[in-house]
This record gives C-alpha cells, sequence and structure tokens, in this order.
C-alpha cells in the first residue's frame, strides 16, 4: 500500500480504532497518509482543533511526520447531498489534491522478475481461470511463461491474457491490480494465497528463522508472555498459514520485546529473505495481532505432521504424569 486516508469523526475523536489502524498502517509499510477529520458539520471549531491535536499525537507516537501531515476538516454527507459546498464537496476536492501534492508516486521495481501474489480466482467459461492481484514487481506480457508457487505445490503454466479494469492489455507493471488469464495446472490448485511468478525466481519452503517484535498490549497485543514454543498463524501478502513459532535465544519474551524466531509452517509457501509477516493468535487469542517480522534466514524444510505427533506425544505424557502425581 502505497498510502492512506485516516477518516476520524469529528464527534468521537480518536477511537480505540483509530489506534490500531495507525499501527497497521506502519506495520504493513505506510510512511505517509491524509487525516479527513469527518462530521464537521456536527461539530464547532473547538472540538475539531482538539480532534486534531489528538490525532497528531497519535502519528507522532507511532513514527508519522505529524507536523507536516495534512489535516482535511469537512462533512462526507453534505458533500454526498450536495449541500453547504464549504464542507462538503470543497473539502473533498482538497482531500484529492492533499493526496496528489503530499503521497509520492512510489518507485516501481520493473527491472526485477515479476511476482503477483493472488486475491481472487474467478473460472470463466469457456475461456479458463483468471487470477487477480496487485502486481508487487516486473511486468507481465501476454503468452509469458509462468510457475504457480504455494501450499506445498509448484507448476508451471502460461499467462494467455492480461487484463485491468476491463480492458484486455499486452502487459502489466508493478503497481497495477491486473487479472490474468491462466493456461495450466488444475483449478483446485489456482487459490487465494499462491504465488504467480518468474519461473524459478521464487524459493518454496516452511522453515524460517526471522527478526520478530511482539505487539504491546497497548498497541493491542496480548497479555501474557511468550513462552519457548506457541501455536498461531503467519500472514504474508495475502495467504495465512497454521505455524509453530519457537524462540531461538531465549525461554520467554514479553510483549512489546522482539526476538529471533523460527518459523514452522504446516505448508510449504512462497517465502524469502526480506520478506514481511504478521503474526496472529490461536483460539482465544485468534483475532489480536501477537507480532510483525521479516524474514532473515531460510532453514530446512520440516515434516509438519511429524512435528505435530512429537508435540502430541509431549502433551500426553505431561498429562499422564500428572495424573500419576495427584492418584
Amino acid at each position: 500500500m502505497d498510502g492512506c486516508i485516516l477518516v476520524v469523526a469529528a464527534t468521537d475523536g480518536a477511537m480505540p480504532q483509530t489506534r490500531e489502524h495507525i499501527l497497521l498502517a506502519k506495520q504493513i509499510g505506510v510512511e505517509k497518509m491524509v487525516v479527513f477529520i469527518n462530521k464537521a458539520d456536527a461539530s464547532d471549531e473547538e472540538m475539531l482543533e482538539l480532534v486534531e491535536m489528538e490525532v497528531r499525537e497519535l502519528l507522532d507516537q507511532y513514527g508519522f511526520d505529524a507536523d507536516n501531515t495534512p489535516f482535511i476538516k469537512g462533512s462526507a454527507l453534505c458533500a454526498l447531498e450536495g449541500k453547504s459546498p464549504e464542507i462538503g464537496s470543497q473539502k473533498i476536492r482538497e482531500l484529492l489534491d492533499a493526496i496528489d501534492s503530499y503521497i509520492p508516486v512510489p518507485v516501481r521495481d520493473l527491472d526485477k522478475p515479476f511476482f503477483l501474489p493472488v486475491e481472487h480466482v474467478m473460472a470463466i467459461t469457456g475461456r479458463g481461470t483468471v487470477v487477480t492481484g496487485k502486481l508487487q514487481t516486473g511486468t507481465i506480457k501476454k503468452n509469458d511463461e509462468c510457475e504457480i508457487i504455494g501450499f506445498n505445490k509448484s507448476f508451471k503454466a502460461q499467462i494467455i491474457g492480461v487484463e485491468m479494469y476491463r480492458q484486455i492489455l499486452e502487459q502489466a507493471q508493478a503497481g497495477d491490480q491486473v487479472g490474468c488469464l491462466i493456461k495450466g495446472g488444475k483449478k483446485d490448485d489456482l487459490k487465494r494465497g499462491v504465488f504467480v511468478v518468474k519461473p524459478g525466481t521464487y524459493p518454496l519452503n516452511n522453515h524460517v528463522e526471522a527478526k520478530v517484535f511482539f505487539v504491546s498490549e497497548k498497541e493491542g497485543g496480548r497479555k501474557k508472555a511468550f513462552m519457548k514454543t506457541f501455536y498461531g498463524a503467519t500472514f504474508s501478502y495475502t495467504w495465512n498459514m497454521n505455524t509453530y513459532f519457537e524462540l531461538v535465544d531465549k525461554e520467554m519474551v514479553m510483549p512489546g520485546e522482539d526476538a529471533r524466531v523460527n518459523l514452522k509452517m504446516q505448508k510449504k509457501m512462497g517465502m524469502r529473505e526480506g520478506q514481511r509477516f504478521t503474526i496472529r493468535g490461536a483460539g482465544q487469542d485468534g483475532s489480536v495481532t501477537q507480532g510483525y517480522g521479516v524474514v532473515t534466514k531460510i532453514l530446512d524444510d520440516i515434516n509438519f505432521e511429524d512435528l505435530q505427533a512429537e508435540r502430541l506425544a509431549v502433551k500426553k505424557a505431561k498429562i499422564k504424569e500428572e495424573k500419576k502425581l495427584r492418584g
């Protein structure tokens, strides 16, 4: 994501979700955002200034350039209904101008091999299977050979059509939201989370080492410490995968700290050095973002089923020992 608009209601001010949205923007690499303070028609000037001060403090807290971030105060409802243009339609135009001037056009990696994380898959009768997503790097051309990787599988295919916003193209570049008509492979193997890449350019594995920062409770993370091994889910680009996490050089880590962690995933996915990911919890912590990190080393693949069986045997032995002590 190259930039974003943070919308805050003047009647409510900065809510807990406002903090979460700013944190999320920071986690996924957004460097600049524009703030729109909505419902100006239902607030006075003093309240609008207080909300702006509160949001600027939050932006500064999470490392954004709070002093230079544009703040637009207006009313989306007035713009929609065509009323009070001074806080309605004029403020929407001002918001668009602020986006154009403050958020820079990103530099696209056109020289690198093409890499497309798949967001959606659609079967079109008589034509084939179309995958859609944002092209991260490189250039895709019609009739290019490609490789589909993810979920323990890797197979060759061909891109026989490129489309963007219902326009048929000869090629697409990094940054474009595209749809690619794929020839080859089984339909069931094309799903959200797979990567469409230039053949031989992206590794497929399920065991990596990473540097992870664990989100503090104040930032929306969990309260309890993380022990030597724990279970959760890894999210990266468009895929997520059940994962065992193991602290490398610590027996325990508290939320708000960082650590080296080994990730042992249930299936082999597209994962390489420098790739960023997010960790979410399992069970009661399922809706909690526990941490985020970056891959530092690729390790030898592991057999996840054997790992599960081993952990289950240890758990059963522990329960048996506890029963024996109580008996």
